[in-house]
């Protein structure tokens, strides 16, 4: 089944943000049906920086290649602002089809560069012409049909919320295939938004934990009226978490004992990786060395 015939059924689909090949792997083995590949989690992660604009076009399509390496699901790809004007938007969305093969949604914002976090203050928009002519130029690059493109507006912040919902329907218009309208403050926002374009076009839900989007349930999310829920960067927050408890209690206890009940094994890590898996396919090619 394609992205595309996915967002025409139900249930909402629910993508985790993911930053690299094995946060992907565990997702598909866990059960979801997407990834989300966020900028947001490659900053933090490859960085150590905030989500101010600072990861580039390569480091997302080299994390995006390790993905699709392993794991077949449908991805749903950040490229911020499309990394320039349009013609690199165009460069962008075939760098991005080329490491990511087919199933693939390649989101694009309206933020002035550099960006930042959409649940951040401070932001700014280009102007709408702008946006709806990279739009366009992802249109014409792609070389999928079955590539997506997802329009996210940052205006409510800046504009306002009707400046914003008149800014996503010019970026319908100019034929976005789903519509992400970032960080609305409430849930009459969000019914406002949702009021407009529910059964037009797939809308998007990206769920920030402490972010200044109301945290909903995916299936509440869905009665509303949303096509797709992302859970961007909580992966890199709860190992955040866990990070800080495991160091601190390495450095206070000089061993990993007090944690060995919350950490896998030796044997739990290759049974994710597959490491048995792939020692046995190696046996196929050691005739030739004997």
């Amino acid at each position: 089944m394609t992205l595309r015939e996915r967002l025409r059924r139900k249930p909402v689909l629910l993508a985790p943000g993911v930053y690299d090949a094995l946060g992907g792997l565990m997702a598909e083995q866990a059960g979801f049906e997407a990834l989300y590949l966020s900028g947001a989690g490659i900053a933090y992660t490859r960085l150590g920086r905030p989500d101010v604009g600072l990861v580039t076009a390569s480091e997302v399509e080299n994390a995006l290649a390790n993905i699709r390496e392993r794991v077949a699901l449908p991805i749903i790809v950040d490229a911020d602002t499309g990394y320039g004007n349009a013609l690199n938007v165009a460069r962008t969305v075939r760098m991005l089809e080329r490491a990511g093969g087919e199933n693939l949604a390649i989101q694009l914002e309206d933020q002035v560069t550099p960006k930042r976090c959409g649940h951040l203050d401070g932001k700014s928009v280009v102007s709408t012409g702008e946006m709806a002519g990279k739009i366009r130029a992802a249109l014409d690059a792609r070389q999928n049909a079955g590539t997506l493109i997802v329009a996210r507006t940052d205006a409510v912040a800046v504009e306002g919320l009707d400046s914003a919902l008149d800014r996503t329907e010019r970026y319908l218009d100019a034929g976005a295939d789903v519509l992400f309208i970032e960080a609305l403050r409430t849930a009459e926002e969000m019914k406002a938004a949702l009021a407009r374009f529910a059964g037009r076009v797939p809308l998007l839900a990206n769920m920030v934990e402490g972010g200044k989007t109301p945290l909903l349930p995916a299936a509440e999310l869905e009665s509303l009226g949303y096509s797709i829920v992302i859970f961007p960067g909580g992966l890199a927050r709860a190992l955040g978490h866990a990070a800080r408890e495991y160091f601190a209690a390495l450095k206070r206890d000089g061993t990993t004992a007090a944690l060995r009940e919350r950490m896998l094994d030796l044997a739990g890590i290759n049974a994710i990786v597959g490491t048995p898996q792939m020692l046995e396919h190696g046996k196929r090619y050691d005739e030739e060395r004997k």
